[in-house]
């Protein structure tokens, strides 16, 4: 059983490593960016990646549906409980979504279950996605990293020029990618897209060190 741990910390990898290498008998491979990752999962076909999002450069939602599509199975272990990245994730072909906080032997129960090829969501993670799968149903899965940025800012009530001075770029940038957002989410008015952005989950963090993917 081979499993590849792609996280840019190293104690991380250390840890995971322990525990899965003493738990389940693994023989661990290890990365810490995206293109060694890549690179690694290809010309070794792991059993199982576990994969954190926050990685250097292209970070894991750019890797994740690669890896999908080279016909891996991928549990995602992220420092982000919100169901809005966990939607993301498994649109992207994640075969699990769990979170740092989870404990050793959940987190052993999932990569037994995503090696299966069966689908494991945190349960805590799953009960958001039942509860806002209204919203979450908008093709939320689209929407890259700086777009949630902004969704974010609207539900707060904020204005374009405000995002824009807050993200350290143009107002007709923020413009633009707010249309572009229209679009993905099929809405044709920026008063729709408030209504959605304010529908979105209280305690989704939207922001933070996973916010790397290139817009």
């Amino acid at each position: 059983m081979k499993i590849l741990l792609v996280d840019d910390h190293t104690v991380v990898r250390a840890g995971l490593g322990q525990l899965l290498s003493t738990a389940l008998g693994a023989t661990i491979l290890e990365a810490a960016d995206t293109p060694t990752a890549h690179d690694l999962a290809l010309r070794t076909r792991p059993d199982l990646v576990v994969l954190d999002l926050g990685l250097p450069g292209a970070g894991g939602l750019w890797l994740l549906p690669r890896l999908h599509d080279a016909g891996l199975r991928v549990l995602v272990l992220s420092m982000h409980a919100d169901p809005i990245y966990a939607r993301r994730a498994l649109d992207a072909g994640a075969t699990g979504y769990v979170s740092k906080t989870i404990g050793p032997d959940d987190l052993l129960d999932a990569i037994r279950q995503a090696m299966d090829g069966q689908c494991y969501v945190e349960s805590g993670i799953a009960s958001m996605l039942s509860e806002h799968r209204d919203v979450l149903g908008r093709n939320f899965g689209r929407l890259t990293a700086r777009d949630l940025d902004i969704m974010r800012f609207l539900g707060e009530g904020r204005s374009l020029s405000d995002i824009a001075a807050t993200l350290g770029v143009s107002y007709k940038t923020v413009a633009n990618t707010a249309g572009m957002i229209k679009t993905k989410l099929g809405v044709a008015r920026t008063a729709d897209l408030v209504r959605l952005a304010i529908a979105m989950p209280v305690g989704w963090t939207i922001g933070g060190r996973e916010n790397r993917e290139t817009v």
